[in-house]
């Protein structure tokens, strides 16, 4: 994380925004090719999977999460494959490792005391996650508590009713709130973009979002209806590009919820080369929140070494 660069934000600008139309039927048309078009096979496949675990999330919010839960799956985070895997890959030099572990504030300062000198960043959701609706106060206060315990990252989750009235200003200011309450750790803005119900909003939260100064935008907090989708992403991606070339900021991309497959993973990873180009491969511009997509990275990835499909038993999490 070094080599960050932070989002400063800009004033609002409405205009950036209000006046962009989605054609729906081309943003499901150009997702869908996405499966089709690429085929990566054998040690490609091995590779891009191997990029894929250095870029996710490790994540547990759960409500009977437990300090022991949290230090195991810190545990995994930092030995995500086998030696035996990482051997079998060529990896002894440099096992990989996973991006962050994510956890709810209360768990922040287990995580801290698990990862410490391993680089891995703690990230910490905040803000009256999932549904963002305490009160302003409070969830600044959870904010500056999570940082306050070692979190290098607070994914917020931002208001959705001031999506719905279009009230750009409230939400702006939030967020801006929400960014300065963070102080050196970065802000990842949490969209929940199952409940914005058109891309329309999903692009104008966006643009909004990253104004106020958000380091990354974030489909979902995996507790919607409907979580990360590539057409979402798309246009997500569409406003984080048109945000860059505005500003000259990069702006990092998280989908969230949903993606329990090397196979969604990989999807992804094509969407990003796709839109954005290859520094949107690294893990400071690009993570994937997610718990069960591990296990399946690994099996696959055991399956290229050893010849065999392993039972995901013998992958656990935590």
């Amino acid at each position: 994380m070094e080599n960050f660069q932070r989002n400063d934000g800009i004033p609002l600008r409405t205009e950036a925004f209000e006046a962009v139309q989605v054609n729906l039927s081309a943003v499901e048309r150009r997702a869908a090719t996405l499966p089709t078009r690429r085929s990566v096979k054998k040690e490609y496949q091995a590779a891009w999977l191997v990029k894929a675990l250095t870029c996710i999330d490790l994540t547990t919010l759960a409500g009977d999460d437990t300090p022991g839960r949290v230090q195991r799956l810190c545990a995994k985070a930092m030995r995500p494959l086998s030696d035996e895997l990482v051997e079998g890959l060529g990896l002894t030099d440099a096992p990989p490792k996973v991006g962050a572990v994510c956890v709810y504030p209360a768990m922040v300062p287990a995580a801290v005391k698990a990862l410490a000198g391993s680089g891995i960043p703690v990230a910490s959701v905040a803000t009256g996650f999932p549904a963002g609706l305490t009160p302003l106060p409070q969830r600044l206060a959870e904010i500056r508590y999570a940082v306050d315990q070692g979190a290098h990252e607070i994914d917020i989750v931002i208001n959705r009713q001031l999506v719905f009235s279009q009230d750009w200003q409230a939400l702006y200011d939030e967020v801006a709130a929400m960014r300065e309450a963070c102080g050196a750790a970065h802000l990842k803005a949490i969209l929940a973009t199952g409940d914005l119900k058109t891309l329309r909003n999903v692009y104008k939260a966006s643009m909004v979002a990253m104004q106020a100064g958000a380091d990354f935008i974030k489909t979902s907090t995996g507790k919607e209806d409907v979580n990360a989708t590539l057409p979402v992403s798309l246009v997500m991606l569409r406003a984080l590009r048109d945000y860059g070339e505005e500003t000259g900021f990069k702006i990092g991309f998280k989908p969230a919820g949903g993606l329990k497959t090397a196979k969604d993973a990989m999807n992804w990873l094509f969407l990003m080369k796709e839109e954005l180009g290859r520094r949107w491969l690294e893990p400071d511009l690009f993570r994937i929140g997610a718990s069960s997509l591990l296990g399946d990275i690994e099996r696959q990835l055991e399956h290229f070494v050893t010849g065999r499909y392993s039972a995901a038993y013998r992958h656990p999490l935590a």
